[in-house]
This record gives C-alpha cells, structure tokens and sequence, in this order.
C-alpha cells in the first residue's frame, strides 16, 4: 500500500515578505567583507590619576615593584636602583619627569622595563591597568590643552573603557631624563 501525497503539487505556499527580508539580509551579510586594520600592543598603565600607555614593543617586561635601592647624587626623578636576575637597572620615577604626582607605593605599583634607543631603565608606575591591540587608526594627534612636559613626550591619545590614554614615546622619555642630569 503506498502513501499518496493529498497536497496538489501546485500548492507551494507563497513567500511572505518577512521571507524575502531575510533573504536580502543574507545576501548582504555575504557581500560584507572584513577589512584588516593595522593594530599595535600597548601597555596601559596609571601615574597619578592619569591614563598613559607605552607600545609593547619598548618595554622589556613588567616586574612588581621590589626593593629599589637608593642612589646618592642621582637626580631627583631617580629614584634608585633595582637588581633584575643579576642585571642592575635604574629605576625612574616616571611621575616626576611628567610633572604628576605618584599615587602612594602600594601592592599594585609596578616596574615596567623600557629598551629605548640609548637608555635601558625601569619606570615606576602606580599601576598596570592592561596590554591590548589598538587599531592605529584610532589613535589620534595628542592635544595642544595637554601641559608641559607631557606635550613633548606624547605621540598621540586614543580612548579606553570611555577614558583617554595619552601614549608616550620611551626615547623622548629618556631623553628628558637625560637632559635634566646635565
């Protein structure tokens, strides 16, 4: 005994517009193409009540503040010495040269380790806040509002969680370290 349909096979029901949306919605989600933007590692962290970043590529590694042995007859922005796996490095309080006040030394301080072009040096931070890819087209021109020495040393400003990063140049940074031990 064998089934027969009792449907006619003219009897398709017809399309409903919702259908034909959807389809169109398809056909234009397939033509989108994702394009790949440039993007650069950066290192976001907190001097005073500030937003800096440094492009990952320059810091060496992120170390928890430890001992810094102090130095006699350095400049003031540096605060001491520390001693990294036998290597000794200068650490630099990072707020002084920015002419910003460091939050109180607390668990969450940290030593980011910068190679610049002449200068290897430690810089004291008040906290990591995070490491992230930006697309470098978001980062834009940094501000002529921006006050003295942070205008020189900045490269551009970008947005996080709704609060503007200012990114520094390291060897600017250095630079300024430099000059003012002259």
């Amino acid at each position: 005994m064998a089934l027969e349909s009792t449907l006619p096979d003219t009897d398709v029901p017809e399309r409903s517009e919702l259908d034909r949306i959807l389809d169109r919605r398809c056909q234009t989600d397939a033509q989108v193409v994702e394009v790949e933007t440039a993007k650069i590692k950066l290192v976001i962290f907190v001097v005073g009540e500030a937003l800096l970043a440094f492009p990952a590529q320059v810091l060496v590694e992120i170390l928890p503040l430890t001992t810094i042995h102090f130095v006699p007859g350095c400049p003031p922005a540096l605060e001491g010495i520390i001693n990294v796996r036998g290597d000794i490095a200068s650490v630099v309080r990072l707020g002084d040269l920015l002419g910003m006040t460091h939050a109180p030394s607390a668990r969450r301080s940290a030593i980011l380790l910068g190679q610049g072009t002449q200068v290897r040096s430690g810089l004291r931070v008040d906290r990591v806040v995070d490491v992230l890819d930006v697309a470098e087209v978001s980062i834009q021109a940094p501000p002529e509002s921006l006050p003295e020495p942070l205008r020189g040393l900045a490269t551009g400003v970008f947005e996080h969680q709704g609060q503007v990063v200012i990114l520094l140049d390291l060897d600017r940074v250095f630079q300024t370290l430099l000059s003012d031990q002259r």
